[in-house]
């Protein structure tokens, strides 16, 4: 037997291991029970359903209170935008609540004229059955039953006089926007249509509502080109479209293209992700864009925006041309952000203006412990970037444990961010081989780095030893939760790069999202994401940087990532310590590439399943 074929088989048999820490050097798949089982009510449709138990408790007004906001974990003005038209009215007339402004409501008059219902969907919206409207059993897939709502005449009168207006601007925008899609021809509504598939492909889950229309990219319900409908795919609503006589689309895809198309003008792909879970109106977008404007308007300096002058498609376009132009100008004087509401994936773009003296504490805290492990110096995060720039030679170099400075670089910002902001997971990820990365870039063959699989990224997970409260004071529990987190951002690495990458064919056939250029902050994600869910992380930040390899960016290269499973949630302080954490790493990352350009070898090699397994071990015990 040759050589080659023992290797090759031994590589079979490492690959039919499991690469779980509490099972290193077992054959994958060979316990009698599965480890953990999937809990059907776990996440979101656990939280849904401890709502409506709430709510069901509570006198009406409070109980709406707690539907909208699903019992304090969202803002109640996603839920307020999310109605249909004639709800958006009936919740105004008898709670006086709208996303407008709040309007007083209709008196109690003693006289039931029509008893109406409210209920909770299974996708978290809240709806309202109206006079003459079925019974929402009928309409929608409700989580429990339903709240009687007693109708007085006062309540029927002020709901008419709202809803009149309510039908008539939507009406005017349904008509402009025909007129506008007219305007631009049959080639012109077909690139409409490209842009949103390429849009809705490369972009996270979203659910948007057309009155009581879906239109989504997220799992088994997608309408939309995504992880299960591939471009082209019939059953997408955008595809259906292509070579569709305009009079033949119908008023909810009309305004679901219209909308979409203005909100990508503004910020490109991410500013969908904003109308999440709420309606596609021309109504709710020039709200979004005037909030937009509006905290853009708070950076000093640059050129300031007007608001729309009208709620029409030619207005809201120039808008969001202007604030795309004004957001470039914001972000290098400000720190753009996004807060995201994880129940209903709803995400607003933030700015953090000026640097809080708050934040002095922290980051004093994380330099003074890189400069205790690193041969690194300064006073501040920049300052010790630069102090690695000016003598970067000890990246390539053996440090520590690790094999490369830049791997101990990696390791000890983590462990720094687990001390300083009091987490149960910190964690930073990359590419293994920048020697690869070079030469691949070098002779322009893309097709290569398209072809990487999840082995050649890696990311350095580490827990809080106090973290292994979560998973039944079991060690082997907190390190296998570590490695999974691992595994899944070297998955995000994975499908990042390419989006980095010339549009070739390799390139555009590769599944990859837009890579992340801006930080974040989640509140209670442990909703939908099942990986989430498993590892009980609620709150988050997550802090993407750009690295430049032989003169071209690659953003969303590396980040930081702080992870909370219960406590409190992250702060806008917190997020820009978090950022010059990760900006320092982005630095030194940005460093070694260019000494592997100079002829260097900077390879990691740490942070796989035995390293992780070890790791912990060694911490929690010690």
């Amino acid at each position: 037997m040759s050589a080659g074929a023992e290797t090759g088989r031994e590589a079979r048999a490492k690959a039919r291991l499991s690469r779980r820490p509490s099972r290193l050097g077992q054959l994958g798949g060979r316990t009698e029970t599965p480890d953990r089982t999937y809990d059907p009510v776990a996440g979101f449709p656990g939280l849904l359903g401890e709502v409506w138990r709430t709510a069901s408790a509570q006198p009406l007004p409070e109980a709406v209170q707690t539907l909208l906001t699903l019992n304090g974990h969202v803002p109640a003005d996603v839920q307020l935008r999310a109605l249909r038209l004639s709800d958006d009215a009936a919740l105004s007339a008898l709670f006086g609540r709208s996303w407008r402004t709040d309007e007083p409501a209709a008196a109690d008059d003693g006289e039931q004229v029509f008893l109406g219902e409210i209920g909770l969907t299974t996708a978290g919206r809240v709806v309202l059955r109206v006079p003459s409207a079925p019974l929402l059993r009928d309409e929608v897939d409700l989580v429990g039953g339903v709240l009687r709502v007693p109708w007085s005449a006062q309540a029927l009168s002020l709901y008419q006089d709202r809803l009149k207006p309510i039908r008539t601007r939507y009406a005017d925008a349904i008509e402009e926007s025909r007129t506008w899609l007219a305007a631009a021809g049959t080639a012109g509504r077909d690139q409409f249509l490209a842009d949103l598939t390429e849009a809705t492909q490369r972009t996270a889950p979203f659910v948007l509502y057309q009155e009581n229309r879906l239109y989504t990219n997220f799992r088994e319900r997608n309408t939309l080109t995504g992880k299960t409908l591939w471009p082209g795919h019939p059953d997408c609503a955008l595809s259906a479209l292509r070579g569709v006589p305009l009079d033949l689309w119908s008023d909810g895809d009309v305004l679901m293209v219209v909308c979409l198309t203005i909100l990508m003008r503004s910020a490109g792909y991410a500013r969908i992700e904003e109308a999440n879970s709420t309606q596609l109106t021309l109504d709710h977008v020039a709200e979004l864009l005037e909030r937009t404007r509006q905290r853009y308007q708070s950076v000093p300096g640059g050129t300031p925006v007007a608001p729309a002058a009208s709620t029409g498609v030619t207005d809201l376009l120039a808008l969001a041309d202007a604030l795309k132009q004004r957001r470039a100008e914001v972000g290098a004087d400000a720190q753009l952000y996004r807060e995201i509401h994880g129940p209903l994936m709803h995400k607003i773009e933030q700015v953090a203006v000026g640097w809080p003296a708050a934040a002095d504490a922290p980051e004093r805290e994380l330099c003074a412990w890189l400069r205790e492990h690193l041969p690194v110096a300064g006073d501040s995060l920049a300052e010790l970037g630069r102090s690695v720039t000016e003598d970067p030679a000890w990246l390539a170099a053996p440090h520590g444990t690790f094999a490369t400075g830049l791997e101990s670089l990696v390791y000890e910002s983590v462990r720094a961010a687990v001390h300083t902001f009091d987490v149960d997971f910190a964690m930073s990820r990359g590419l293994r081989s920048l020697p690869d990365l070079v030469t691949a870039m070098r002779s322009a063959d893309w097709d290569r780095i398209t072809a990487w699989e999840l082995p050649e990224f890696f990311c350095c997970v580490v827990p809080a030893p106090e973290a292994r409260r979560h998973f039944g004071g079991s060690v082997s529990r907190l390190a296998d939760a570590a490695w999974a987190m691992s595994a899944r951002m070297q998955y995000n690495s994975w499908h990042f790069i390419a989006g980095n990458l010339p549009r070739v064919p390799a390139v555009l056939d590769r599944d990859h999202f837009v890579p992340p250029a801006i930080p974040d902050i989640a509140h209670f994600s442990d909703q939908h994401h099942h990986g989430h869910v498993a590892a009980r992380i609620r709150f988050s930040i997550r802090s993407p940087q750009a690295v430049t390899v032989l003169d071209r960016r690659f953003n969303g290269f590396v980040d930081v990532r702080l992870l909370r499973c219960d406590g409190r949630p992250f702060t806008e302080l917190d997020l820009q310590v978090a950022h010059r954490l990760s900006g320092f790493v982005a630095t030194a990352t940005g460093a070694a590439a260019q000494l592997v350009a100079d002829g260097a070898d900077v390879t990691v090699t740490a942070f796989d399943t035995p390293w992780h397994a070890q790791t912990i071990t060694a911490a929690v015990t010690q």
